[in-house]
């Protein structure tokens, strides 16, 4: 069960050269990808696209699914899923890093668990360089850990997330939910009774900007995430208390000025890199 497919979507608003560390951290893997599907979300830039024809040089099993307009990840990604040859598939983003030892240690974890079909681990967040770590985001291990969390936040970090493509079709895929398509999809697959578990290593760099921390602002955000609470409540994932507690938590955090809320990401939901 080595063969597996990465899956990785890219748009315009992304950076080449963080495109180009992204897949060299992939090419000093201990254990390669079967195949990488480079979903291509609407037309890119010239410096992508030269980026994306160094990388077809250096891995001949690169699938570029090209979209002629931006959909949106949820979209992009179920197109992936759909192009993807094998049902393990490994997820990260275009400007992240992969430890050299996170996909053999997944793929390890899967074929001797089949019973998993959401595997999550850590992931390590930086600033500007490898080098410059802030914080570790760390997810709890077991499943019953896992499905009382996402009750609350979400469970998995998606990029450094493997699933089983089945599993996920089975609970509706990916579906457009701007900036959440991922928890909406985990916390479906909960209520379903698939089964989850996240290691307990970090296996990714994660790559985190104050801009990041800004998006997560506002009343637009603040909207969505309200949106999705009351999804969550509606296909019996939270109580009615549950979500009015969520929204209320979560409406605070998304309205302070951004330097509260980086300190409130910093010391209260993230834990440092000492532990």
């Amino acid at each position: 069960m080595k063969d597996f497919s990465l899956l990785i979507s890219v748009y315009k608003g992304e950076k080449a050269e963080f495109l180009t560390m992204c897949f060299d951290s992939i090419y000093q893997q201990t254990l390669l990808p079967t195949e990488i599907v480079l979903v291509e979300d609407g037309p890119l830039t010239p410096s992508l696209y030269a980026a994306i024809k160094k990388e077809e040089e250096r891995f001949p099993n690169i699938k570029r699914l090209v979209l002629s307009e931006n959909s949106g990840l949820g979209i992009a990604l179920n197109k992936g899923m759909e192009a993807c040859s094998f049902d393990i598939i490994a997820r990260m983003d275009t400007d992240d890093i992969c430890m050299p030892e996170r996909f053999s240690t997944q793929i390890d974890f899967m074929e001797s668990h089949p019973e998993v079909d959401v595997l999550g681990a850590w992931i390590t967040e930086f600033y500007n360089e490898p080098s410059n770590v802030i914080t570790i985001r760390n997810v709890p291990e077991k499943h019953n850990d896992i499905f009382k969390f996402g009750k609350r936040r979400n469970p998995i970090n998606h990029p450094v997330v493997m699933f089983r493509k089945q599993a996920v079709l089975k609970a509706g895929g990916y579906q457009p939910f701007p900036l959440f398509e991922d928890y909406y999809l985990w916390a479906r697959m909960l209520a379903q009774g698939f089964h989850f578990h996240n290691l307990q290593q970090s296996l990714l760099l994660f790559r985190s900007s104050p801009e990041m921390v800004r998006r997560r602002g506002g009343l637009t955000y603040a909207s969505n995430e309200i949106q999705l609470q009351k999804k969550l409540h509606e296909i019996g994932y939270i109580s009615s208390i549950a979500m009015i507690r969520n929204i209320c938590q979560r409406y605070i955090v998304r309205l302070v000025p951004n330097w509260i809320r980086s300190l409130i990401y910093k010391y209260f939901i993230r834990i440092s890199p000492k532990g």
